[in-house]
């Protein structure tokens, strides 16, 4: 058994050693950059070039490299994506839901790699919309939307055939099943209908930066170029959504930025109307407004870190006509509201943790929906009636499977109304423990970190995968996953570092993660997995870190700040070029991240960002293992990017740990589309990671 280990050994070892030795050189090109008397030399900035021979060559290169890595690992893969099968029922299926007053249910078949809609009529069921037959004979596919008119004759329906988030909108007649000729393409994906079951509205990209910023109105059965162009976000700084109101009456246009919003409204009835404001914009004043059949809802920020609800009885001009409803509490962060006839429902979480509370509009009397496992993830789901006496709401945790609960309004009384299960009989939530513990950050400041293992293992032994995000105040959630229990069943923690930058604490979470606290971000994540090792919550010799897009960012400074900390690292889409790509507004959504990360184009900003841009900061020493992976029409973060920190990387790393790059020539920010595509990568990460740890099988 020891000569069949200490072979296997000298096998992995020889490997990376051999793969190191005959890894892709990129050419070097000089170029000079050069702002507030400061000048970096970029040599690989000529990978912008997209489409040339030179940098198609390149990434075939690197593509063929990371093919050649994974090759002994195949079987390993193989049973990975075996496991998978044999535990996710092939024929998923979601949650029954209603929309427009018919029930739908989405669902997967066998052998299928995209979703079908199916409509529930008394017990009867027939294929809405296939997914499948749209993506035949296309590398990728993605349905961005589906939306019946408020008749249900019509179906709009978005689409993107590349993967770079430009959505082709079509019309469909129901009854029929045929489309129309109706074709408005390059959009943002999101459709709105009026009332009159003949106008839709949409939203137009800037096409240099991909910026959504136009809303246009379009008559069914007309020529797209005769689409009327409603309104426009001329502040590049902003985006635009658009969406109907709670009560069906309004159709919204959102426009907002991460400090600031303003919303303004069409009269869904007269779709030919101009909209109107309700709250101008004012500088860091955020908002949302719900309408209800008494009057307008507001959720607003005004004196209120964490949000508070106002109310209105007519269309609000100022946040300071209206009423308070609901105060601002520090400790409290209101994530939404939901309109309902005679209740608010909001999203809360304290400590970190979610809660639904609602309140009684006639009586005023609050009660939360309690839950009782450390920690979890809840939200509302689809609820489209206002009028309803139940909602909807969705919940999981890291040991137990998404289930949809109806609750009813009135009595309190709440029903399982659906449980996602997986056909693989011998996982029992019970064989697996999730807590949650908190780490000290360098300043004192507590650091909240989720995980999960199978119960049994010695935890000190053990390897775990942390991952992390830590931007735009998103939180990632806790959340149950069923290719995650291949590495815990393998002896592995899987944990979450909840770091500032996200929201999981409150507002003020994400305000000291951002801007000229970035750097909190990455010391965070640092210090989590540090905690983790010393405390004995897993092997402090046998940590890998993953992370995607905004996280991928964090993979990047925490390989340049703690290289010795890791064993191995995932970088998904990494945006790792911070200054360059943050000066270069001709890039898609550029302008609009300067209030997410500060415009280097001042002093300030860009000797901030300098210290942690993880392109900028490569250094000659050792780093951990990593895999990268990039697609080629990401729209998010263009494929330079880490074709760029990898090469650099490359030249001047100093050890022979494996640096596999993969650019998938047929995805963009999302992956491969399909579940197929979506499980391999998913495989190949858990393959690259095990591999490390010299588990074949």
């Amino acid at each position: 058994m020891k000569q069949i280990l200490l072979l296997t050994c000298c096998i992995l070892n020889t490997m990376t050693h051999n793969a190191q030795n005959t890894s892709p050189k990129a050419v070097k090109k000089a170029h000079s950059l050069e702002l507030h008397g400061h000048s970096r030399n970029d040599d690989y900035f000529w990978m912008k070039e997209r489409d040339s021979k030179e940098i198609l060559a390149y990434l075939g290169e690197e593509n063929k490299y990371a093919e050649t890595y994974f090759n002994p690992l195949q079987s390993l893969v193989k049973s990975l994506m075996l496991e998978f099968d044999n535990r996710i029922n092939p024929n998923d299926i979601s949650a029954p839901f209603i929309l427009n007053g018919q029930k739908y249910q989405v669902r997967n078949e066998e052998k299928l790699d995209y979703q079908k809609v199916i409509l529930i009529e008394k017990d009867k069921e027939t294929v809405f919309f296939d997914e499948n037959i749209r993506a035949k004979n296309h590398s990728f596919y993605e349905l961005a939307d589906w939306s019946p008119s408020p008749d249900n004759k019509l179906l709009a329906v978005s689409e993107d055939f590349v993967g770079r988030r430009k959505y082709d909108i079509s019309i469909r007649i129901n009854k029929t099943g045929k489309f129309l000729t109706d074709r408005i393409k390059e959009t943002s994906g999101s459709i709105v209908w009026a009332n009159d079951n003949k106008t839709i509205f949409y939203i137009k990209k800037d096409p240099q930066t991909l910026r959504e910023f136009q809303v246009y109105r379009h008559e069914i059965g007309t020529d797209a170029s005769k689409d009327v162009l409603v309104f426009e976000e001329k502040d590049e700084k902003f985006s635009v959504v658009i969406g109907n109101s709670e009560t069906r009456g309004l159709i919204f246009i959102s426009c907002y930025s991460s400090t600031t919003s303003e919303q303004w409204w069409i009269d869904a009835n007269l779709p030919n109307t101009l909209p109107v404001v309700f709250i101008p914009r004012s500088a860091g004043h955020l908002y949302e407004i719900s309408d209800h059949p008494n009057g307008y809802y507001i959720l607003s920020n005004h004196d209120a870190v964490n949000k508070k609800v106002c109310f209105s009885a007519t269309a609000p001009s100022s946040i300071t006509e209206c009423r308070e409803f609901i105060p601002h509490d520090s400790a409290v962060l209101i994530e939404s509201i939901s309109c309902f006839k005679d209740f608010i429902l909001l999203e809360e979480r304290k400590n970190g943790l979610l809660k639904l509370k609602l309140k009684n509009l006639k009586d005023g009397v609050e009660n939360y929906i309690s839950f009782n496992e450390e920690t979890y993830f809840v939200g509302l789901g689809l609820n489209d009636d206002i009028n309803a006496t139940s909602i909807f709401y969705n919940y999981n945790s890291m040991t137990t499977p998404s289930s949809v609960y109806q609750y009813n309004l009135v009595s309190g009384e709440q029903s399982l109304w659906f449980r996602r299960t997986l056909i693989d009989t011998t996982f029992l939530p019970e064989n697996y423990a999730s807590q949650r513990i908190w780490a000290t950050a360098n300043d004192g400041t507590k650091i909240p970190v989720s995980m999960v293992y199978k119960k049994g293992i010695e935890l000190s032994k053990a390897p775990c995968l942390l991952y992390g995000y830590g931007s735009y105040g998103y939180t990632i959630p806790d959340v149950f996953s069923a290719t995650r229990l291949s590495l815990l069943d393998r002896g592995f923690v899987f944990a979450v570092a909840h770091i500032r930058g996200s929201k999981y604490m409150g507002e003020e979470w994400y305000e000291n993660g951002k801007f000229q606290h970035k750097i909190n971000t990455f010391t965070d994540f640092i210090n989590a997995a540090e905690f983790m090792g010393h405390m004995g919550y897993c092997d402090k010799d046998k940590i890998y870190a993953q992370g995607g897009s905004a996280g991928g960012l964090l993979m990047g400074a925490v390989s340049n700040m703690a290289p010795y900390l890791w064993k191995g690292v995932v970088s998904q889409v990494p945006f790792v070029d911070v200054v360059t790509t943050m000066l270069d507004e001709t890039i898609p959504l550029t302008t609009g991240e300067w209030e997410e990360w500060g415009n280097p184009n001042d002093y300030d900003f860009y000797y901030y960002m300098l210290k942690y841009s993880p392109y900028d900061n490569i250094h000659a020493m050792d780093y951990p293992a990593m895999y990268i992976t990039t697609g080629y029409h990401d729209s998010q973060v263009q494929y330079w990017e880490p074709a760029k920190y990898v090469a650099k990387l490359r030249e001047l790393k100093t050890d022979e740990k494996p640096l596999i790059f993969e650019c998938n020539m047929d995805a963009g920010h999302g992956g491969g589309s399909g579940r197929t595509s979506e499980r391999m990568e998913i495989a190949k990460v858990y393959a690259f990671i095990l591999g490390l740890e010299g588990i074949r099988k």
